[in-house]
């Protein structure tokens, strides 16, 4: 009986640092200005499944997120973030999006690279 107990006891705490062993956390920059980026910016990354935790600092424009990568790729949560307007380091928004943002969220953006074979 004791061997089970200890077995089983062994069992279950592998198990559970196996599921807290699966968030990741990570920093990248994203642009924008103010307190609707801000908002704007978490909540998109927010809404990718298997986010836990996104918080963008307006002062060092860095993103700051916890997530389980079974569940949401770097990729994804910057396509999202890029889908409503703003820069990341993977994804830049489409300029339609970009220019529909107030007037207060608009950055300086960088000129896009252009691929080889372009004019």
């Amino acid at each position: 009986m004791k061997t089970r107990t200890i077995f089983l006891t062994v069992f279950f705490l592998s198990g559970a640092s196996a599921l807290f062993a699966q968030e990741r956390k990570e920093k990248f920059e994203v642009k924008g200005n103010c307190g609707m980026c801000e908002t704007r910016i978490e909540k998109a990354a927010g809404s990718v499944e298997g986010v836990r935790s996104a918080d963008w600092s307006q002062e060092s424009k860095m993103l700051e997120l916890t997530f389980d990568p079974a569940k949401a790729s770097l990729d994804d949560i910057q396509k999202k973030i890029a889908s409503v307007g703003h820069d990341t380091p993977l994804h830049r928004a489409k300029d339609e999006v970009y220019n529909n943002l107030p007037a207060c969220c608009k950055y300086e953006r960088a000129i896009p690279e252009k691929k080889s074979g372009e004019k």
